[in-house]
């Protein structure tokens, strides 16, 4: 059966595993991990592309065939600087689809929620299509997508902690609040959390750190994958209620005496 499309801005996608570009052993490795993940959409710093850099030291050089380029505002701790980062990566990319970043707290990199929806307001009034990195805070979610954010992706744990999805129950009220794609970003660990943000109903899961940190990235690419498909697949089966007691797989009901 085939994945089931969704579209951000004027691209669709049928992986729902997008991943980032950093932390890598190194290139070579990471344009492996990036093939073995099935990403059609990688995220890529910014600020960290040297664009004049021969091609054996250009990130961009060991991305997939036809991979979408998300740029990213990682590293801007105001409104103004993302701005400017989100209009630079469209002169890059050619398009305007962007994953804003504004940082308001330099050791845990949690977001700047004010400074945020500042840049989004800016960003949608110029056209851009914004993905934004946000709290899992269900309120901020809303007002992102009323400004016109066309998804919003809310952090499942702090970024690079590897701690899953700690609060599953805001999710949910995200889910429930908002009607635009949500986009787990940071805090995946390993495949099962993964499978748990598809599971919940979210779009789609972004992830860095997870795989490029595991001891063996590409395979763990592999394991993500898998696990984004099994997610999204349970979801759409519909898994049963829990219940407190035992239900019988077999009826009950006549049953021959013996």
């Amino acid at each position: 059966m085939p994945a089931a499309a969704y579209t951000l801005g004027e691209h669709t996608f049928t992986s729902r595993l997008i991943a980032g570009t950093g932390k890598y052993p190194s290139l070579p490795i990471q344009g492996e991990a990036l093939v073995e993940s099935g990403a059609e959409m990688v995220t890529v710093a910014l600020r960290r592309v040297d664009t004049t850099a021969p091609p054996d030291q250009n990130v961009l050089h060991f991305l997939p065939e036809g991979t979408v380029v998300l740029p990213n505002t990682a590293g801007c701790f105001t409104a103004e600087d993302a701005v400017t980062t989100c209009r630079l990566g469209r002169e890059l990319t050619g398009h305007g689809l962007v994953k804003l970043e504004v940082i308001g707290d330099e050791r845990t990199l949690f977001p700047d929620t004010a400074a945020t929806l500042e840049a989004a307001r800016i960003l949608v009034a110029d056209g851009f299509t914004v993905l934004p990195y946000i709290s899992d805070d269900p309120v901020a979610c809303q007002r992102l997508a009323e400004i016109g954010c066309a998804a919003v992706m809310p952090a499942a744990a702090p970024i690079g902690s590897g701690l899953g999805i700690r609060n599953p129950a805001n999710l949910r009220i995200i889910l429930e609040t908002v009607e635009v794609p949500v986009i787990v970003d940071a805090g995946v660990g390993t495949a099962s959390d993964a499978a748990l943000a598809l599971e919940l109903g979210c779009t789609a899961v972004l992830m860095n750190t997870a795989i490029a940190g595991a001891k063996d990235p590409v395979a763990m690419a592999r394991a993500m994958k898998l696990g984004v498909q099994a997610g999204r697949l349970a979801y759409e089966a519909g898994r049963i209620p829990r219940r407190l007691y035992a239900n019988a797989s077999s009826p009950l009901d006549g049953l021959a005496s013996f």
